[in-house]
C-alpha cells in the first residue's frame, strides 16, 4: 500500500482521500499545512496523520507519493521540493502555470526516479478509450467541447473580493481551472492541433471569467468553452462524415450517443465510475506498483500538450499571471 501525503486542505484533498482509501491502494499518512490548525482540523477525521507546518520536516517524512492541492502558482516549487526529497508527485491540475514548469518536473522526477502525474481526471477515463475506439474509423468534421460551471466564489467576486480562482497571484481563471477538461478531451481523441486561440470575458487583473478558444486541425477545428461565471448545460459533440456523437459531458461521462445522419441512434457501452477521480487514482497507483515506461511517457507527452496549448491561449487572450506582469 502506498503512503500518502497531502498539501492543500480544501475539499478537493478530502475528495481524493475517500477515493484514495476506497481503492485500497493508498494510505494517508501526513498532511502539510503553513498553519498546524489547519491540517488539525482537515485530519481529524482521519487516523494515525502526522501534521507538519514546516516543508522541510513534511517532506523528510515516511510517505511515498504526494497529492498537492495548493493555489496553482505554488504548485512548481512545492512539487519540484517534493521530488528532490525522492516522493511521487500528483499535482491536481493545472498542474503548472508555464511549460518550462512541467518540462523541469519532468526532468527531475527523471532524475529521481520518481513519477509525477497531472490529476486531470477526464484523461484516465476508460469512457475515452470507447470513444476513441468507435472513432478509429469515422472521418471527423469537427467537434464542440464546453465545461462551464457558475463558481460557488462567485458572491465573494462580486462583493469585490478576489478568490484564489479569479487572482492573478495564484494563477486562476477559467480556462486554467475548466478549460483544461476540454483540452485534455481534445489531446486525447486527436492528438495535438497546429494552432490554438482563445478570446475571453476578463477581470481588471486579466483573468478570464469564461472564454471561447478554437483548437486548428488539418481538416477540422475543435471549439472549446470555459467558464466559472455561467453555467453550460449543452452536451459536448463530435462531428463525423457519417453522423454525431453526443457526450453527456466532457468528464465522469455518463452517455455517448451516436445518431448517424438517418435520425438512427447507437448508445456506446459507457460504464461511469463511481467517483470523478476513481479512474486516476487507480491510473497513478498501478503505474507507481508496476511502471509502464510507454504508457507514462504518452502522459507526460500529452500533459506536455496541454501545456503547450494553456499558455498559447493565455497569451492570445493577453491573461498574465502576477508573476509574469
Amino acid at each position: 500500500m502506498l503512503k500518502l501525503g497531502i498539501i492543500g486542505t480544501s475539499a478537493i484533498s478530502h475528495h481524493f482521500i475517500e477515493v484514495a482509501h476506497a481503492s485500497g491502494e493508498y494510505q494517508l499518512v501526513a498532511v502539510y499545512s503553513r498553519k498546524l490548525e489547519t491540517a488539525e482540523n482537515f485530519a481529524c477525521i482521519y487516523n494515525n496523520v502526522d501534521l507538519f507546518d514546516q516543508m522541510d520536516a513534511f517532506l523528510a517524512s515516511s510517505f511515498d507519493v504526494i497529492y498537492i492541492a495548493s493555489p496553482n502558482s505554488l504548485h512548481y516549487s512545492q512539487a519540484k521540493a517534493a521530488l528532490l526529497s525522492g516522493k511521487h508527485v500528483i499535482l491536481e491540475k493545472p498542474a503548472v502555470t508555464q511549460p518550462h514548469e512541467w518540462q523541469d518536473l519532468v526532468q527531475t522526477a527523471k532524475e529521481h526516479q520518481c513519477f509525477i502525474f497531472e490529476a486531470a481526471r477526464n484523461y484516465h477515463e476508460d469512457a475515452f478509450a470507447t470513444i476513441k475506439n468507435f472513432l478509429a474509423n469515422k472521418q471527423i468534421l469537427g467537434a464542440d467541447f464546453n465545461y462551464a460551471k457558475y463558481s460557488s466564489k462567485m458572491p465573494n467576486l462580486l462583493t469585490g473580493d478576489t478568490p484564489n480562482v479569479f487572482s492573478d497571484r495564484f494563477a486562476g481563471g477559467a480556462l486554467m481551472d475548466l478549460g483544461i477538461y476540454p483540452l485534455y478531451a481534445s489531446i486525447r481523441l486527436f492528438g495535438k492541433p497546429l494552432d490554438a486561440n482563445y478570446v475571453a470575458q476578463q477581470l481588471e487583473n486579466s483573468i478570464d471569467l469564461n472564454g471561447d478558444g478554437i483548437l486548428s486541425y488539418t481538416d477540422y477545428q475543435v471549439h472549446i468553452k470555459a467558464g466559472k461565471n455561467i453555467t453550460s448545460n449543452l452536451p459536448c459533440e463530435i462531428y463525423t462524415t457519417d453522423g454525431t456523437l453526443a457526450l453527456n459531458t466532457i468528464e465522469h461521462i455518463q452517455s455517448a450517443i451516436f445518431t448517424d445522419h438517418k435520425g438512427n441512434e447507437l448508445q456506446l457501452p459507457i460504464q461511469q465510475a463511481p467517483h470523478t477521480m476513481t479512474e486516476e487514482v487507480a491510473a497513478f497507483a498501478n503505474m507507481i506498483k508496476q511502471p509502464e515506461q510507454t504508457l507514462y511517457q504518452s502522459w507526460i507527452e500529452d500533459t506536455t500538450h496541454v501545456h503547450d496549448l494553456l499558455y498559447a491561449m493565455r497569451q492570445d487572450a493577453g491573461i498574465r499571471f502576477e508573476a509574469e506582469k
